[in-house]
């Protein structure tokens, strides 16, 4: 019988040859489609979007109900209560007064500036040493790693705001050190509006609603703007394209001002903080943002939380420019003038670490509504800057938080210095209190062993300097001349003729003679974009 089958005849046994085969053939098909049907299904599992897909992956890691529902007070809730009050005593069901008072106190009041943001967490990993500048605990070691913080936002839009409105960008970091939090409150513009700090009152309240209309009015900004022309300089770079990033992986960030240092033997140095995106510096179009827009107001929100989620950590290349004692000399104050850059050619970058975000909150409003930042949150080593804006700023911020969050808004978890111990003879008040530094004396100087200061072997003390009005237009010009590209430069053109389109006739030739006193070129084009028969550019 075996023999037959080895010596079947190719004519007679044709058909049954070919049965055979196909039969075969199929079989094996069939196996391969199971075995591509099983292989996608395992890709699909991989690639869930940690946007769209958050609430079902959460119920895929978790089996049944993660815990017993309670009240507040931790008292578990029966099934009757959880599920009807008709007919009830409704005084009487804890779970719903609780449901009641919570749902009327969920909101907290939302940032003045930078109300629409994202953010997330992650590390800064030391890669160079600069000890011999800077004695920071967090600097002083190539490797150590430190835990971050990082908020990303728009300046002016509310809490429901694009996130692709033309605007300044927020760059926050909270360094969560070994000897306390340090907090660098930046932009993700090298150089800031004003120095002058009287003027954040009205360039924040002409950047939004008319109090009349409550509609965003261009003549408004651009009075403003033309009426305190240092703006102008961050403005070009903010319409060339700065105020569209194509993602918040994309965006840089700048500590805008000069920080004094000093290394362990109390010598001062001066910094000023680069955080440059290792995917590079990209940009959307106007036109793209609009669209984009349309369909998603949450794009720059969607694409960091997406990309961490789905392991694509997002880095940034952390360097300082540094000055000496000579150099502050050699060049004046106008190195702490904020509206203005130090020049990379004269300064150039020394790199310290990288800056990496690889988790996302756990849950946005206790992680990244409540993460509060301070320029005054400074650490040995790094003393802050001695110009009026950043003095300023310390006074804002802390007040911000305060008015947000409650006196003790530094005892929140996210904004914890959970690195180091902390020991105040600050008590009581609007919780939370954390152990409210239990049974030690609440007053200093005492007899019985309260905490004391450390006594600083040697140390400096921020410098005092003489400040004058900021200008910036010679490097407003560099800026446009010579930093710009082409393309740059043509988007800059297209968004300010489209910025001061609706504007009152008065602004639009304010603002081309301003444009005309930076760069005749600059003035030419956008007063040719406007029509205007304003002819500045040839005086």
């Amino acid at each position: 019988m075996a023999m037959e089958n080895v010596q079947r005849d190719p004519v007679a046994d044709l058909i049954v040859i070919f049965k055979e085969k196909t039969e075969a053939l199929i079989m094996r098909m069939f196996v391969l489609d199971i075995l591509i049907l099983v292989f996608v299904v395992a890709m699909a599992e991989d690639q869930r979007d940690p946007v769209a897909d958050q609430i079902l992956i959460f119920k895929d890691n978790t089996e049944g109900p993660i815990g017993v529902l309670t009240t507040k007070a931790g008292a578990p809730v029966p099934y009757h209560e959880a599920t009807n009050t008709l007919n009830t005593e409704l005084i009487d069901n804890e779970f719903f007064m609780d449901v009641l008072d919570a749902l009327s106190r969920e909101r907290i009041p939302e940032r003045v500036v930078h109300a629409k943001g994202t953010g997330a967490f992650g590390y800064f990993k030391v890669t160079h040493d600069i000890s011999h500048i800077c004695k920071a605990d967090f600097l002083k070691k190539v490797g150590m790693k430190t835990p971050v913080a990082v908020r990303f936002s728009t300046a002016v839009g509310n809490k429901g705001s694009s996130d692709l409105a033309l605007d300044f960008r927020g760059f926050a970091v909270k360094f969560y050190t070994h000897e306390g939090n340090f907090d660098i409150a930046g932009f993700n513009t090298p150089m800031y509006l004003y120095n002058e700090p009287l003027h954040i009152q009205p360039v924040i309240h002409a950047a939004r609603r008319n109090p009349a209309t409550n509609i965003l009015d261009p003549n408004m900004l651009w009075d403003l703007l033309t009426l305190v022309p240092e703006t102008i300089h961050i403005t070009l770079l903010v319409f060339s394209g700065r105020g569209l990033p194509a993602s918040y992986r994309n965006m840089p960030g700048f500590g805008i001002h000069t920080y004094q240092v000093e290394n362990k033997y109390g010598e001062p140095h001066y910094a000023r903080f680069h955080f440059i995106p290792d995917g590079g510096i990209e940009n959307l179009s106007s036109e793209k943002a609009l669209n984009l827009t349309a369909l998603e107001p949450d794009y720059l929100t969607k694409d960091l939380y997406r990309a961490i989620g789905n392991g694509d950590f997002p880095s940034w290349t952390v360097s300082v420019q540094i000055l000496t004692k000579e150099d502050i000399k050699k060049t004046g104050t106008k190195m702490f003038d904020s509206t203005r850059v130090i020049p990379l050619k004269e300064f150039p970058l020394h790199e310290i670490g990288k800056l990496v975000l690889n988790r996302n909150a756990k849950n946005f409003f206790a992680e990244i509504e409540q993460l509060a930042f301070c320029p005054g949150n400074l650490v040995p080593g790094i003393l802050g800057s001695p110009d009026k804006l950043f003095q300023a700023r310390r006074l804002a911020y802390r007040d911000t938080q305060l008015y947000r969050l409650g006196g003790n808004f530094k005892k929140i978890p996210v904004n914890c210095p959970f690195q180091t111990k902390v020991y105040t003879y600050n008590r009581d008040g609007v919780p939370p209190v954390g152990d409210n530094e239990e049974d030690a004396p609440n007053y200093y100087p005492n007899s019985f062993n309260g905490p004391a200061p450390y006594m600083a072997q040697q140390s400096s003390r921020l410098i005092k300097i003489v400040e004058k009005r900021a200008y910036n237009f010679d490097q407003a010009a560099e800026l446009y001349e010579n930093e710009l590209t082409t393309e740059e430069r043509t988007e800059l053109i297209k968004n300010l003729v489209f910025s001061l389109g609706p504007v009152t006739k008065f602004l639009q030739d304010r603002a081309i003679k301003i444009f005309t006193t930076i760069h005749k070129d600059l003035g030419f084009r956008v007063a040719r974009g406007l029509n205007s028969t304003t002819m500045y550019y040839k005086s």
